[in-house]
């Protein structure tokens, strides 16, 4: 019954985590269509694919004991392909490709020495899993926090346009499913970060529900006022009447 249980626990947090690595497809879509990444913040990304390349290595036999962690594998591999897409794109349309070059290349080879250290200087698994999942355990607390820049600006500019709600939910499906399967298998490098991402998760989806009804409020002309001065109300659709606004300011100052 436990097995079953945390294989059930273990495939639905495989679907939640795939969902969330595959959330910010919508906003790459939107950064190949404007052609822009405009304020978006690639640093997500970069956290996120060496939380992938971490996790991964650790379910792998070489790290755990045989096939102990597999659950780890399929998932953080999908998420490997996910993040490394998204950063190259970022990268591609980005104005600062140098400052996305001076993080997401030292990290890169972060991992390459991790990968090489745990495969070669330690004797056993337990020693290897201390060592990526220590790692790995404060790359995904990071990754889990660095949506609180977004959440920031968030607050700031009281719009949650720069922070979709997909990613934040499943963020949270994710985290909240992990952390379950992490207690179950009494993993603390499993389950670590989701004592942090979770609440982090729930704290997204409040500030959603605040401010998703926000929109910037953008002043119309007063129709009567217009009216008064000689002005058509043919007029007030600018696009659909082809004036521009210096035409309207020279109506307005002739009547």
């Amino acid at each position: 019954m436990a097995e079953t249980l945390r294989m059930a626990v273990a495939v639905i947090g495989n679907v939640a985590s795939v969902s969330l690595y595959a959330a910010p497809i919508v906003t790459f879509k939107r950064v190949i269509r404007k052609k822009s990444t405009e304020e978006f913040s690639y640093v997500p990304y970069i956290i996120a694919l060496l939380n992938s390349l971490l996790y991964t290595w650790y379910g792998l036999p070489v790290v755990s004991y045989k096939w102990e962690n597999f659950p780890l594998v399929p998932v953080n591999g999908v998420g490997i392909i996910l993040e490394l897409s998204y950063v190259v794109i970022y990268f591609w349309y980005s104005s600062s490709k140098g400052k996305v070059a001076m993080i997401a290349f030292p990290i890169l080879l972060v991992f390459c020495a991790i990968a090489l250290a745990s495969s070669f200087a330690f004797p056993d698994h337990r020693h290897r899993k201390n060592l990526v999942g220590s790692v790995g355990l404060g790359v995904s607390i990071a990754m889990y926090a660095s949506p609180l820049i977004v959440m920031k600006k968030v607050i700031q500019t009281k719009s949650v346009e720069f922070m979709p709600l997909p990613l934040s939910l499943c963020s949270f499906l994710a985290s909240l499913l992990w952390l379950t399967y992490g207690l179950l298998i009494r993993d603390i490098f499993v389950a670590g970060p989701n004592v942090i991402g979770t609440p982090l998760g729930i704290l997204q989806l409040v500030l959603h529900c605040k401010y998703w009804k926000r929109e910037v409020i953008i002043e119309e002309p007063n129709k009567v006022d217009l009216v008064h001065k000689g002005i058509s109300l043919e007029n007030l659709d600018l696009e659909k009447s082809g004036l521009e606004k210096g035409d309207l300011e020279k109506n307005v100052t002739s009547s």
